[in-house]
């Protein structure tokens, strides 16, 4: 277990914890839900072992919470790395791009798979830039940069998902980056076609169960389906 700070600027006042590393950087980037500060305490100067007054922190945080304190400073503030460790993550980052496009991705021209290696070769040529976040919430700004150097494009399943009424909040964020269409009903609940990567729609189907309670409609649809559906939505009865 590698410890670090994490620190941020609130209110003029410095606020700083101890915090396991790999927890911190999964918690900033949602991975996992929670992260606690080492020894349940918030430092104004971690080095001194000078700990922040709880009227400065209901100033600054709105809340004496530790915990509460904690996730604000990390999600909002810095997490403290070494260069070595940020060599080693951003190499962890290159390979669950890799990995995903290897998985997901085919040559446009050929329909064939691109290897690892010439994958891993074309971003270092396009110079992209991947940043510590979820794999599939950069894929779409990674694929304009990378199609600049090697044809290619993400194989996906297209899919028409009917939620109901009372899940569409708690839903909605896990949609939203994968919707084509959507089509709000009288009764409240929501219709949508969704693209999403094809090695990953089980995650996404389980996902969605989890926060629906498994209320959920899903429907795989074909591409000439839609078009189908498109063209006849679109005749003039006159």
């Amino acid at each position: 277990m590698t410890q670090t700070l994490a620190r941020i600027k609130q209110a003029g006042k410095n606020f700083e914890i101890i915090v396991d590393l790999d927890d911190a950087l999964k918690f900033k980037k949602g991975e996992i839900a929670s992260i606690e500060a080492e020894g349940y305490k918030v430092f104004s100067d971690a080095k001194k072992g000078e700990v922040s007054s709880s009227s400065d922190l209901k100033e600054a945080f709105k809340t004496e919470d530790i915990n509460e304190v904690s996730e604000k400073i990390v999600k909002n503030g810095e997490v403290l790395v070494s260069q070595e460790q940020r060599s080693e993550e951003h190499e962890k980052n290159i390979k669950l791009v890799v990995d995903f496009l290897a998985t997901n991705s085919i040559n446009s021209q050929t329909g064939n798979p691109h290897t690892p290696e010439r994958i891993k070769s074309a971003i270092e040529e396009a110079h992209i830039n991947i940043k510590n976040v979820p794999v599939e919430n950069q894929i779409k700004e990674i694929i304009e940069q990378i199609s600049k150097v090697i044809p290619i494009r993400i194989e996906t399943k297209k899919v028409k998902i009917t939620i109901p009424a009372i899940y569409t909040g708690q839903a909605y964020g896990a949609i939203n980056q994968y919707k084509e269409e959507e089509n709000w009903l009288n009764d409240g609940s929501l219709e949508v076609i969704v693209k999403v990567p094809s090695g990953i729609i089980m995650d996404f189907y389980d996902k969605l169960n989890s926060v629906t309670h498994g209320s959920v409609v899903t429907e795989e649809v074909k591409e000439n389906e839609v078009s189908k559906e498109t063209s006849e939505g679109g005749k003039d009865d006159r």
